[in-house]
């Protein structure tokens, strides 16, 4: 009787396991969807004169609003805790919203900074109060822009333009949370942090499988 309940531990209980982590890997593998149509960034311009789109790119999404001096801990606290762990995927960027007229003030934050980390994948884009209004309203989140067309929340937005967290059917979360507190260390940490790994894992293995299937034909 005992060999039986040996061999049944030794062959059935990771059997058990497997199935169990196989079950969180499905439903886990993918941040969910919670809008698959956020606006784009065509209307606006770019502190270096270049494209910056949504479109094939991985983006962490902000507004800084026209008193940067008031986000700047913001800023900091994103390239400790996201940016710089995250910035040699090849499609991971950071895009800043701003009106226009707050450029130089960009330039004086993006230089900050450029002292801690390589910066090149931090993008500040301008646009008017109206076009940085349509934006934020195209998430169509609870949270709001303030006075200074800024918000301490910034937002994960996918490579087709859609807006990716948590939506209170996985485990324990009830809360639906559609961005992330830039100006809370333990929000970047515990929550934000995990959800952007999740994001990029989920192409990495998109990556791989295509690479795959192209070795096979």
């Amino acid at each position: 009787m005992k060999k039986f309940v040996v061999l049944g531990v030794l062959f059935v209980l990771p059997l058990v396991a497997y199935l169990f982590f196989a079950s969180g890997v499905h439903n886990f593998a993918k941040l969910p969807v919670l809008n698959e149509a956020v606006g784009n960034l065509e209307s606006f311009e770019s502190l270096r004169d270049e494209d910056v789109v949504f479109k094939g790119k991985i983006t962490i999404l902000g507004f800084l609003g026209n008193g940067i001096i008031d986000k700047q801990g913001n800023a900091f606290n994103l390239n400790q805790k996201i940016y710089k762990k995250n910035r040699g995927f090849k499609d991971f960027q950071f895009v800043m919203v701003l009106p226009f007229g707050s450029e130089n003030a960009a330039k004086t934050l993006l230089s900050e900074l450029d002292n801690i980390t390589d910066v090149s994948e931090w993008k500040f884009v301008f646009g008017t109060p109206e076009r940085i209004k349509n934006l934020f309203k195209s998430l169509n989140t609870p949270h709001k822009l303030d006075a200074n067309l800024a918000s301490n929340f910034v937002f994960i937005i996918d490579k087709n333009n859609s807006l990716r967290g948590r939506d209170g059917k996985i485990g324990k979360e009830k809360d639906v949370v559609f961005g992330y507190d830039a100006s809370s260390v333990a929000d970047l940490t515990n929550t934000m942090d995990d959800d952007v790994k999740v994001v990029l894992a989920e192409y990495r293995l998109a990556l791989k499988k295509y690479k795959a299937d192209r070795k096979e034909k």
